[in-house]
């Protein structure tokens, strides 16, 4: 099945997690992260975030940390200013 569903992609030219529930993580300089296809949100405090996704956890630590946007597809994760 993971053979078809590559080849299915690489001739749509899909990204492949767009057909699987693989995350996708997108970083913007020290600012913003977003990441796609999440399970949930284990822990969340200002200075660490565990997100539970479909392959396993994604740990973020920082410093004032803070959800902006959390949908059913994708959240947001900024630095907020003081």
């Amino acid at each position: 099945m993971g053979r078809k569903l590559s080849k299915i992609t690489a001739f749509l030219e899909m990204p492949e997690e767009v057909m699987t529930d693989k995350p996708r993580t997108t970083i913007v300089g020290f600012e913003e992260l977003v990441i796609e296809n999440y399970k949930n949100i284990l822990e969340y405090d200002e200075i660490f975030i565990k997100v539970n996704t479909y392959i396993g956890v994604i740990n973020i630590s920082g410093v004032n940390l803070k959800l902006i946007q959390m949908n059913k597809d994708d959240i947001m994760v900024v630095r907020k200013n003081r």
